[in-house]
C-alpha cells in the first residue's frame, strides 16, 4: 500500500480523539465513523466526502478535484492535492467530511462467519 505515512499520523491524531476509526481497505487507509468512510488517504492523495451538495464548492478550492474511481465521477468526494495541506487546511477538510458523514445512518457492524 503506498500512501504517505506521515500524512496518515497527522490524520488519525486528528480524528481518533473524535471516535474515527482506521482500516486498511480500498489500497490505502480508510478512516470511519459509524461504519462509514469519511476519508481515505492512497497513492493518488486523500479523498474527503464532501456530500453531493459541497461538490461545487469543494471543487472551487484549490487543489482539488473530483474523485474518479473505475472510470466513473463520484459524486460527492473530491481528491486533495497533499501539497495543500498545512494543518488549517487539513483540519478544515477533516472537519467538513465529519460532518457529512455523520449525517449518514450508521452502518451495523458485519457479523463474523463462522
Amino acid at each position: 500500500m503506498a500512501y504517505d505515512e506521515v500524512l496518515a499520523e497527522r490524520i488519525k491524531e486528528r480524528l481518533e480523539p473524535e471516535g474515527v476509526n482506521a482500516k486498511k481497505m480500498f489500497g490505502g487507509i480508510t478512516f470511519l465513523v459509524n461504519g462509514n468512510a469519511l476519508a481515505n488517504l492512497y497513492e493518488e492523495g486523500l479523498m474527503v466526502r464532501v456530500g453531493p451538495d459541497g461538490m461545487e464548492e469543494a471543487l472551487s478550492r484549490p487543489g482539488t478535484k473530483q474523485l474518479v474511481f473505475r472510470g466513473k465521477e463520484q459524486n460527492g468526494w473530491v481528491v486533495l492535492a497533499e501539497e495543500t495541506l498545512d494543518d488549517k487546511v487539513l483540519d478544515d477538510w477533516l472537519k467538513w467530511a465529519m460532518e457529512v458523514t455523520e449525517e449518514l445512518v450508521p452502518k451495523k457492524p458485519k457479523q463474523s462467519k463462522k
